[in-house]
């Protein structure tokens, strides 16, 4: 038992310190019927916004079991970006978004939400249930599939 709650702290402070961020944006992905949409737009926006860029890292979490369908959130961490950048990032996720949602087949998948003027602290973060770090070898698997 003692080595389960070590092994569990040193997990969390891992994770906790590892962060860089201490604001991040929250993406929600919403069901209708037949489970949310898909990250792929959002995450390629994001690997070809940071190839262009060559800046920092853009820190992505992910909380999962939201709901019976597999609705989930996605919190991207962009404190290392200088504002001008932040801007034009959100700009163009705002757009990569709004693309997602418009192109959709009405009744087949659900919505994906993002607020451009509202962020969630490192410590509301760090409380959510079900929070993992996304990983970049988990975003190419996602895309082969």
């Amino acid at each position: 038992m003692k080595k389960v709650l070590l092994i569990f702290g040193i997990f969390t402070s891992a994770l906790f310190f590892s962060q860089k961020s201490e604001n991040y944006y929250q993406i929600s992905y919403n069901s209708i019927c037949c489970g949310p949409p898909s990250t792929a737009p959002v995450l390629g926006y994001v690997e070809t916004f940071q190839a262009k860029n060559k800046g920092k890292n853009i820190e992505i979490f992910r909380q999962s079991g939201l709901g019976r369908e597999g609705e989930f959130k996605l919190f991207l961490g962009m404190d290392a970006l200088s504002h001008s950048k932040k801007k034009k990032f959100i700009s163009g996720l705002e757009t990569t978004i709004n693309q997602q949602n418009n192109s959709k087949d009405n009744g087949s998948h659900g919505n994906v939400d993002f607020i451009s003027n509202s962020t969630v602290t490192k410590t509301t973060l760090m409380k959510l249930p079900n929070l993992t770090a996304n990983i970049k070898k988990d975003i190419i698997k996602k895309k082969i599939k």
